[in-house]
């Protein structure tokens, strides 16, 4: 038996054991009258992409009282989509189906119908890692469109085989089960996409709450395709995986798993087992399973599939060439991977600075300083910090940014850098100092910062997704209503993201605060100068409010301070309301910088004005780099990425 599949077994049931409390919970809000127990900016964001997508009946809208708000109002939003379905979920069923192919190939004895495949590309298909462990049992298989029963139960009048291409794109993870790979063209020149179609792969979220049905397309045991579309639930999220109550054989691997507007969900890899409270694998008779059994021996009591978003997520980690990042681009913008990273030409040179800087050296040095002879003296590297930063130590946060550094520059193969080599001007301390002593200690911001506080979070939500209230086609006075209640900017970015509401609550503060007031950004600012080498030139790299605090700079260092090149993570920069604001007077990079690239992830909530390159004017280059869910937006987390690393190690070469 395959030695994959059985570990992936288990570690389903490992996780289905380890989230005994969560399905309490959800328990608990399902016996409270909850009909879907999910969180409740989990419903907000669904409810709220469903009437994005004209998903939901005019007249649900129009019935709605006054009276529902939050998940109440959601939760009929989102059952009003369940209870009875367009007739056209039939037909966005079959060419969803169309996609969907049956995998053959050997296991030592005759090729055989092994799993299931399915297009997420003209040219790519997207399966099992265990069904395709490596490249040579790609490269060995064949994939089976229109293998399925006719209209009146006739067997298929024909079907079309397609080989992989394993050589031109083959890209694979063991831990998430999925498979990546290129398919040949027809006899006819055509790739199999442009017959069958193929389903385009989103990274938002938003497209599944618990329970929501789950339908899942296949070819369970080998046999012609089958749909699962009843007694189906999503019951459990996990940080990589969903799982679900869907019948499904072992044949289903590969399978596509769709939520009702048939956007795929889900890559479904293994059943979840029964298990003893030791995480032992059952049989049909409550014994402990042993693999010479069989799959069919196994009592199953839930299925498990991959998240599409961290799939996405994963590809846009992994090391490609030119040639693969362009076959990626088959994926579609709404992946995320849609394009190669945006490049310009033609930097203007240096040139004089637009301001000098006067009575730097008057304010106290708090940061740390790096050694003159770094680099054999031809360049000095500068970190400038981010936001929430007071009351830390300059030194541990200059080796914390080496340390993800030299992660990326190791991967690139490229010199690693010693932390005492850099140069770390700190302002945390001095940001909050001028910040509470502008401010009235019983108000957090100033009027004029929380309004722009709240422009802000307005922006990204929009550029997140959210929808105007003019998008829908309903009465004003009720639209007022669902974008009061389902479209609350904050609420919004943190599902979109996945990121504690408090997290870009003081994130999108902080820039308020710095941009809001000319005497909080000087006295920032000064801090920073003093804390920087005397002579350049320099490269400065910047995360996050750090990135604002660098393009300020720029218009404030003279010319015993050349910039060899900036560097730019997690920035807010691509966001009118920020750039609008800088210095310079808008979104063009002042003529003292050389090359400057930019970084940005896109669950990252500070960076969701990125990417650059369709306001920016100066910008080299820029990319998108797939953070740890739970460190979108972490210093380190960018600066261990080898595209990040190799642009700053080239500027230091």
């Amino acid at each position: 038996m395959n030695e994959l599949l059985v570990r992936q077994i288990r570690a389903a049931a490992g996780r289905y054991l380890s989230a005994g409390a969560e399905r309490g919970e959800i328990d608990r809000r399902r016996a409270a009258g909850r009909r879907f127990p999910d969180d409740d900016d989990r419903l907000q964001l669904r409810a709220a992409r469903l009437v994005e997508q004209h998903e939901v009946p005019g007249q649900v809208l129009l019935a709605t009282s006054p009276e529902e708000s939050g998940p109440r109002l959601a939760e009929r939003i989102i059952g009003a989509t369940n209870d009875l379905q367009s007739v056209n979920f039939l037909a966005r069923g079959l060419r969803a189906a169309a996609c969907v192919a049956r995998i053959w190939y050997s296991t030592g004895g005759p090729v055989q119908p092994q799993a299931t495949g399915f297009l997420v590309g003209p040219s790519l298909l997207l399966t099992n890692h265990h069904v395709f462990p490596d490249a040579a049992t790609a490269a060995g298989a064949f994939a089976e469109f229109g293998a399925e029963m006719g209209i009146d139960n006739d067997l298929p009048v024909h079907t079309t085989r397609f080989t992989p291409d394993p050589d031109t794109l083959f890209l694979t993870d063991e831990h998430l089960d999925f498979t990546l790979v290129v398919m040949r063209p027809g006899g006819d020149g055509r790739p199999p996409g442009q017959i069958f179609g193929h389903l385009g792969l989103i990274a938002a979220e938003g497209k599944l709450v618990v329970g929501d049905p789950v339908n899942v397309i296949g070819h369970p045991d080998g046999r012609l395709k089958e749909i699962a579309i009843r007694e189906n639930r999503f019951t459990q999220r996990f940080d990589d995986f969903l799982q679900y109550e869907t019948d499904t054989e072992p044949g289903n691997s590969g399978s596509p798993v769709f939520n009702d507007q048939w956007e795929a969900v889900g890559l479904h890899h293994s059943g979840v087992p029964a298990h003893d409270d030791s995480g032992t694998v059952l049989n049909l008779q409550g014994l402990p399973w042993q693999p010479e059994q069989g799959l069919a021996q196994i009592k199953w009591i839930a299925n498990e599939g991959v998240r599409i978003s961290v799939i996405l997520a994963r590809l846009g980690a992994l090391t490609t060439n030119d040639t693969q990042r362009a076959v990626l681009a088959q994926l579609g913008a709404g992946s995320g991977l849609g394009s190669a990273p945006t490049m310009r030409t033609g930097v203007p040179a240096p040139r004089a600075p637009v301001a000098t800087v006067p009575g730097a050296e008057s304010v106290a040095l708090t940061g740390a300083a790096g050694r003159p002879d770094a680099f054999g003296g031809r360049v000095r590297l500068v970190f400038i910090h981010g936001r929430s930063q007071q009351g830390q130590d300059p030194a541990q946060l200059r080796r914390m940014w080496a340390a993800g550094l030299n992660s990326g520059l190791t991967l690139a193969g490229l010199p690693t850098v010693d932390p005492q080599d850099v140069w770390f001007p700190f302002y945390g301390d001095r940001l909050v100092e001028v910040m509470e002593s502008a401010l009235p200690v019983e108000a957090p911001l100033s009027p004029s910062a929380r309004g722009l506080y709240e422009q802000l979070l307005d922006e990204a939500a929009r550029r997140a997704g959210m929808p105007a209230a003019g998008q829908v086609a309903v009465t004003e006075n009720i639209w007022d209503h669902v974008v009061g209640t389902v479209h609350e900017p904050l609420g919004w970015i943190a599902a979109h993201t996945g990121v504690d509401r408090l997290v870009i609550r003081a994130a999108f503060r902080d820039v308020a605060a710095y941009l809001d007031r000319d005497d909080t950004r000087v006295a920032v600012l000064d801090q920073v100068l003093a804390g920087l080498p005397w002579s350049g030139p320099v490269v400065l790299v910047a995360h996050s409010l750090g990135t604002v605090v660098a393009m300020d700079l720029l218009t404030r260092l003279g010319p015993q301070l050349p910039v060899a090149g900036l560097i730019t993570v997690g920035s807010p920069l691509g966001m009118d309301t920020v750039y609008s604001r800088l210095r310079a007077g808008g979104a063009h990079l002042p003529p003292i910088a050389g090359p400057w690239f930019n970084a940005w992830c896109p669950t990252d909530p500070v960076a969701i004005g990125c990417p650059l390159a369709d306001d920016w004017s100066g910008l080299g280059a820029e990319c998108a780099v797939a953070n740890p869910h739970d460190r979108a937006h972490d210093i380190g987390a960018y600066l261990a990425h080898r595209e990040v690393a190799t642009a700053i190690g080239r500027l230091l070469g």
